[in-house]
């Protein structure tokens, strides 16, 4: 696929995934999902981030700083929009199966074309409302970038999780009053400090489980 990107953004990308310890050699099948993002995104306006620079750092490597995080196996990622943090995710991780949910279907049409077109065998998506999906205790792991509050997340979506299943909620500061409600029967696992290359802002992942 055509990757027509400046060198200073190569670099920038080459830089992020050292800070993030992954291998460098990602970065092509990473700009070939920000290529097609960026083609589309022209017609279907699926994200507001418009620059290619900026789409580095707050797509690609926001993404990509949960990843340590992660444990192999099922992930969904519920309301998924363009594809974020799935189909990063899915890339640098072939120990993952993603389900990719997201009820836009345009934002949907995007997602099984980049599916195809990136050759990602450990990815799919779910065209479907988050609390459609028919799949209880499928995963061990929900995610979700901006979907919801923590409670939101669950009453949606909650229903997916394995019993010692996680939802690792991937937010700006720290929570503290979305875990205080926390509905009943989950429990704050952790709080990770996430220390996005070039992104000057906060941003923390919660994981989240059932109270034992």
């Amino acid at each position: 696929m055509d990757t027509p990107f400046s060198p200073a953004l190569r670099q920038r990308l080459d830089d992020g995934l050292a800070t993030l310890d992954l291998d460098r050699a990602l970065a092509r099948p990473l700009l070939d999902y920000l290529a097609l993002l960026l083609r589309w995104n022209r017609t279907y306006n699926l994200t507001a981030i418009r620059d290619p620079d900026e789409m580095v750092v707050r797509h690609l490597l926001d993404s990509l700083a949960m990843h340590p995080f992660v444990q192999p196996g099922a992930l969904a990622d519920l309301g998924t929009g363009p594809g974020l943090p799935g189909i990063p995710l899915a890339i640098v991780r072939p120990d993952l199966q993603v389900t990719l949910v997201e009820s836009n279907g345009k934002k949907a049409r995007f997602l099984r074309e980049a599916v195809r077109q990136l050759k990602l065998g450990n990815a799919r998506v779910a065209e479907s409302r988050a609390e459609a999906v028919a799949e209880p205790g499928a995963y061990a792991q929900i995610t979700a970038r901006a979907l919801d509050t923590l409670a939101g997340i669950l009453e949606v979506g909650g229903h997916l999780l394995a019993p010692h299943g996680r939802l690792l909620a991937m937010k700006g500061v720290n929570p503290v009053e979305e875990i205080a409600a926390l509905p009943a029967g989950w429990t704050s696992l952790a709080v990770h400090p996430l220390a996005v290359p070039g992104l000057d802002a906060e941003r923390h992942l919660v994981e989240v489980g059932r109270a034992t």
